[in-house]
């Protein structure tokens, strides 16, 4: 079974902190992003392993955009 993390809100991803393949708790941080000059933390809400990054450094998500899967 994978979770998708979805973007909460439109925002800039203005840092990528895991990388595929990496294995994570729930409650680490994926990516940071930045709206309106706060840095919003996107966390895991599952133990497993990133199996896809949809975004990059500098990209513009939208609210409800695929942010990354994590495979249990």
């Amino acid at each position: 079974m994978a979770d998708e993390i979805r973007a909460e809100m439109v925002a800039n991803v203005w840092k990528v902190v895991a990388n595929v393949g990496d294995t994570i708790s729930e409650g680490d941080t994926l990516v940071i992003l930045e709206s309106m000059k706060m840095e919003i933390p996107v966390v895991a809400e599952s133990d497993g392993t990133v199996s896809e990054l949809a975004v990059n450094e500098g990209d513009v998500v939208q609210e409800g955009d695929l942010i990354a899967v994590i495979a249990a």
